[in-house]
């Protein structure tokens, strides 16, 4: 895939579809340690150990349409290219967690991609659950959690008004751009 938010997007759905009402994702760069980190925790159904074992080969899906599953496999090779490492974690009725760590000036590391796109993409695919995202750059944290904008709105289903969906791509992107520019402030 071009963009690792490609790869967010295709493990969220895959939390979806476990039926998870709460999903954490959180990238977290780091100049100094000289790594990009993706996590993406859910409350779902969880998976077998049975089927954890053999989870990101690509010819073994539990999908029906299709009877190939390459999602988790090409991000665990995407990571591993890039010197990284790639975990999954999971427990039957609990849920289940996703890492994947990339050596982040790893010339074969693919650009993030848009967030902001990605984070309105992703609350147009969850349905009724929540989106816990965070993202670090250093020492610097953005976040936004839909449980606070619901409270705050009163309303579960962010995705009917099109100015709350226009106000959440702006929060993302003004947010990132101000992690972004605190980060070159010190730098200088």
């Amino acid at each position: 895939m071009k963009e690792l938010s490609l790869h967010i997007l295709d493990i969220v759905q895959n939390s979806v579809t476990a039926g998870a009402t709460l999903i954490e994702v959180c990238v977290d760069e780091s100049t100094r340690n000289d790594t990009m980190t993706i996590d993406i925790k859910d409350n779902g159904c969880g998976i077998s150990k049975e089927k954890l074992a053999d989870i990101t080969n690509p010819f073994k899906t539990s999908r029906q349409t299709r009877k190939v599953g390459l999602g988790l496999s090409l991000f665990q090779s995407a990571a591993l290219a890039c010197d990284g490492n790639f975990v999954i974690d999971s427990l039957v009725g609990k849920g289940t967690e996703v890492k994947a760590v990339f050596k982040r000036s790893h010339i074969d590391r693919a650009p993030l991609g848009n967030m902001p796109d990605t984070v309105i993409t992703l609350l147009m695919s969850i349905g009724d659950a929540d989106l816990l995202y965070k993202q670090f750059f250093n020492e610097r944290v953005f976040s936004l959690d839909t449980r606070e904008i619901k409270e705050i709105l009163g309303s579960k289903d962010l995705m009917k008004d099109p100015d709350v969906i226009h106000w959440v791509h702006d929060y993302v992107k003004d947010g990132l751009k101000e992690m972004m520019e605190e980060e070159d402030e010190e730098i200088t």
